[in-house]
């Protein structure tokens, strides 16, 4: 799976495009809303996903009939100042929320939504609704996910523990201490922060660092179908809040078959 993070500026829909995610006639930039549930759920926001459902002619686009689901959840990614090892930094931060949206045929999407100047807004949809299940599965605990091995946790006061067999086979069925996931972590990722000399090479973008303007960049330890772009990598240096990415759901994330546990 490759992921093309289209550098530091502001996309527009016109970028599903050209990843072939929607079809030319959806490249229209969906505008913001007060709230994330207002942007996820907004007319624009159906109609594009009605487009989504349709590709590949899985269904008809005008029987869709896309709806959403509950309310947005955060969505929180492994942070590079807690592998850092910066006082008081939390195992993840917040990159965007996200809105779980259903196909009349059952089909399932997870809408991205950023704050931006002028309220919250949709910046992509990627297949499957992982971000939701997680955070449904991880209850009052802190959810999030480390995007290099695509593994999913939840922080339990001390202890980390796995949502996903991605997150099994790096910290095992039990879970490990916060303690000694951040060991983990540091040994993974330490030498690859933003700064270092592996980011500075410009072969690959360090840990949560795109490369320059317009180039892909490669999230380290990226496992076996190759590396993937987050919200996290391709938006460092700009913010989450900022950065406009309507990204492939393709090349977002595998999609594999996958079995999920309670905590």
């Amino acid at each position: 799976m490759h992921a093309r993070a289209m550098g530091a500026g502001l996309l527009t829909a016109a970028a599903l495009v050209l990843l072939g995610a929607l079809p030319a006639d959806a490249a229209e930039a969906l505008p913001p809303a007060p709230t994330p549930e207002q942007a996820a759920s907004a007319p624009g926001t159906l109609d594009t996903l009605s487009r989504f459902f349709a590709r590949d002619g899985a269904v008809a686009r005008s029987a869709a009939a896309p709806r959403v689901e509950g309310g947005s959840v955060p969505v929180r990614i492994l942070s590079p100042d807690f592998v850092a090892g910066k006082p008081g930094a939390p195992v993840a931060r917040v990159e965007f929320r996200a809105s779980r949206a259903v196909s009349s045929d059952g089909q399932k999407a997870s809408l991205w939504t950023v704050e931006r100047a002028g309220g919250w807004q949709v910046v992509n949809i990627a297949t499957g609704d992982d971000e939701i299940r997680y955070a449904e599965l991880g209850g009052d605990g802190l959810v999030f996910r480390e995007p290099q091995i695509d593994a999913w946790y939840v922080q339990k006061g001390a202890k980390v523990l796995p949502l996903d067999e991605d997150a099994v086979r790096a910290v095992g069925r039990n879970g490990t201490s916060l303690a000694a996931y951040r060991e983990r972590v540091v040994r993974a990722y330490g030498d690859k922060l933003p700064g270092s000399a592996y980011a500075k090479k410009g072969t690959a973008g360090g840990y949560g660092g795109p490369q320059a303007a317009g180039q892909a960049a490669a999230p380290v330890a990226a496992s076996g179908d190759g590396p993937a772009v987050t919200v996290a990598s391709a938006t460092a240096g700009v913010g989450a809040g900022l950065a406009l990415l309507l990204i492939s759901a393709a090349a977002i994330r595998r999609r594999r078959a996958t079995t999920t546990r309670e905590p």
